[in-house]
């Protein structure tokens, strides 16, 4: 065969690579069901969603609720445990097959991968000892918050609270110590992650603002349309059988909201 024949042959297979290329990915769902083994991420350090109990086995609403996952889908569960910070690049590398990870549903995010409809809430706000006079963003001027970084929080500090000093942290769990540690005293967090703080600190932070009710979704890479049909059904039948409300009632306490999966 010619040099130029060759180069023909393999621009055709590189072609027909590149355009089988998508739909192998799109088949993560039979991967699954096939090698029975789903690699499911979550993000350690956040009370009430992703914590080590006192026999140092990772659970909370997340975690359980992945292990249902892998059960209804009769597959070994892989916990492959991140940061905050690393939710979105985790899916968009493929270093697990999906995210379930108080992750919440926003438009920029749904530029770089997919979502499920909402399976969980949560509500953001901003906390501070009870004689620090903050009403809004605009109190925020000239005082230090911490936030967690690559969080909605993160995201609504910097863009409303432009004269803040802004300090962030890698997840919920080192924010969590700076606040008992005393290096900061504002946060813009979720009020589980307040309530935790409160165990540590002698001044108690209370709420003095909610930022947003934030809808969570179960994350995906972009194009996996088999495997978001699957998780979209699975949500609507465990909400509707009431298991999926009790897992999370279990560690928040509350009901989860009535038009969740409508929203």
């Amino acid at each position: 065969m010619t040099l130029t024949g060759m180069l023909k042959v393999a621009a055709a297979a590189a072609a027909l690579w590149i355009a089988a290329a998508p739909l192998a990915q799109a088949e993560s769902l039979d991967d699954i069901q096939s090698t029975k083994k789903v690699r499911i991420a979550v993000a350690m350090g956040v009370p009430l969603f992703a914590f080590v109990d006192d026999k140092l086995q990772p659970t909370g609403s997340d975690v359980e609720t992945a292990k249902m996952i892998a059960k209804s889908l009769g597959a070994e569960l892989e916990l492959v445990q991140i940061t905050n910070a690393a939710r979105v690049p985790t899916i968009q590398t493929r270093k697990a097959d999906l995210l379930v990870a108080d992750l919440a549903i926003t438009e920029e995010r749904k530029k770089a991968v997919d979502f499920t409809i909402p399976y969980a809430t949560l509500n953001i706000e901003v906390a501070a000892p009870a004689g620090v006079a903050i009403k809004d963003y605009a109190d925020l001027a000239g005082k230090r918050i911490g936030v967690t970084r690559a969080t909605v929080n993160d995201t609504l500090v910097t863009r409303n609270a432009k004269d803040a000093e802004i300090v962030r942290f890698e997840d919920d769990a080192t924010l969590i110590t700076a606040a008992v540690s005393g290096q900061v005293d504002i946060v813009s967090t979720q009020s589980a992650v307040v309530s935790e703080m409160n165990k540590g600190r002698s001044e108690k932070l209370e709420t003095k603002f909610v930022q947003q009710e934030l809808n969570l979704g179960i994350a995906l890479p972009k194009g996996e349309t088999k495997l978001k049909a699957w998780l979209d059904d699975w949500i609507k039948a465990h909400f509707a059988d009431g298991s999926l409300n009790a897992t999370f009632k279990q560690f928040h306490n509350r009901d989860l909201p009535a038009d969740l999966i409508t929203r």
